[in-house]
């Protein structure tokens, strides 16, 4: 079915946010369950994941640039296991130990290179490289017949460049945020995607000066072994919190919140109402000083049968406050467990700026 309207074309802006956003947590599952957390093959992954968060802003970007308007709520928050939106063939998506196996069988399939002359595919794609060719065309064909960019929406974009750092493994010119406002600007937006996943043209560079491997190629060096995974954590495949003993299923139910927390901010982040400065800060300080630690924590509990836990990247539906609500879960395993003190401290210091 081509995208023959500018409703089909937010419709479609709309699904590529998901997609990215449901690659993230199979991203930072196998992450985590790497002990060594500053080896290569852990910080390759880390890379990725940074350059997906820059993905899903600029999707959202080009959705508001065309007049539409973002939905971060619980409709947006993927489940595991799950099939990948739209992919052909069918594509499950994952929460496991990071392995070689793992990394050749799903990761690089998620970002395999499109063939060369591959077509455009809006529903049903093989390639996320095709699908986002497939946004591009439709771009440049609303743009000569519509208004397309009437109302860009530039109050609630995130477009200031300052706002983005790229990590270890990335290269500065590869691409960052930016505003879309025009054709010119969403086909820049949407090359910064394809060539970060799988490249400039057939290659294996995702910036011109090639100084940074595609996702497809930072995973082929997991998968060949020329990064070494080392050892990981036995994290139990896709576990759920209902299935952990206490005190740990408190400390998922904390992580779950976190992560919900995430979507929370991401709607702050784009409603045009808020200071993005500090918006921002709170997203980073989320991610990193809260998420991580916890994740970290969790990897490294046993449960049952030789396994340990792991982060769940359940729906955490809150009954009231958010931050509020989280700052209590995360008093609640603190007090059982010192060693999650910071946790609570920056919990809490989030809760009263946000709450």
């Amino acid at each position: 079915m081509a995208i023959d309207s500018v409703d089909d074309l937010r419709a479609h802006l709309a699904l590529a946010t998901k997609v990215e956003l449901s690659t993230i947590p199979p991203y930072l599952f196998a992450m985590y369950s790497i002990r060594d957390s500053e080896c290569d093959a852990a910080r390759l992954i880390a890379s990725v994941v940074v350059e997906e968060m820059l993905h899903t802003c600029l999707t959202t970007n080009l959705l508001l640039g065309i007049g539409g308007d973002p939905e971060f709520g619980y409709g947006s928050i993927p489940e595991y296991p799950s099939l990948m939106a739209h992919h052909t063939p069918d594509l499950p998506l994952v929460l496991e130990r990071c392995s070689q196996e793992l990394v050749r069988d799903t990761f690089m399939v998620i970002e395999s290179p499109r063939a060369p002359n591959a077509p455009p595919e809006d529903d049903n794609y093989e390639t996320l490289g095709q699908f986002y060719a497939a946004l591009e065309q439709a771009v440049d064909q609303l743009d000569g017949t519509t208004n397309l960019f009437a109302d860009p929406q530039a109050h609630r974009q995130l477009s200031d460049p300052s706002y983005y750092s790229p990590v270890k493994f990335d290269a500065e010119d590869s691409g960052g945020l930016m505003l879309v406002d025009d054709r010119e600007s969403a086909d820049r937006a949407l090359e910064i995607i394809i060539d970060q996943g799988e490249g400039l043209s057939d290659e294996r560079w995702a910036d011109p000066d090639h100084q940074e491997l595609t996702h497809f190629y930072k995973f082929e060096q997991i998968a060949s072994g020329v990064s070494p995974i080392g050892e990981v954590w036995p994290v139990r495949a896709n576990p759920k919190t209902a299935d952990f003993p206490e005190p740990v299923a408190g400390v998922s139910r904390l992580f779950n919140a976190l992560y919900g927390l995430m979507f929370v901010t991401m709607h702050d982040l784009f409603s045009g109402e808020n200071d993005q400065d500090r918006i921002i800060g709170r997203l980073y300080g989320l991610m990193s000083a809260c998420m991580t630690p916890t994740a970290r924590y969790l990897v490294e509990q046993p449960i049952s049968d030789g396994e340990h836990a792991g982060p769940t990247f359940e729906i955490h539906r809150f009954s009231g406050d958010p931050w509020h609500e989280a700052a209590d879960l995360a008093d609640a395993v603190a007090s059982q467990d010192s060693s999650l003190e910071g946790v609570r401290s920056i919990v809490a210091s989030l809760a009263r700026v946000s709450g």
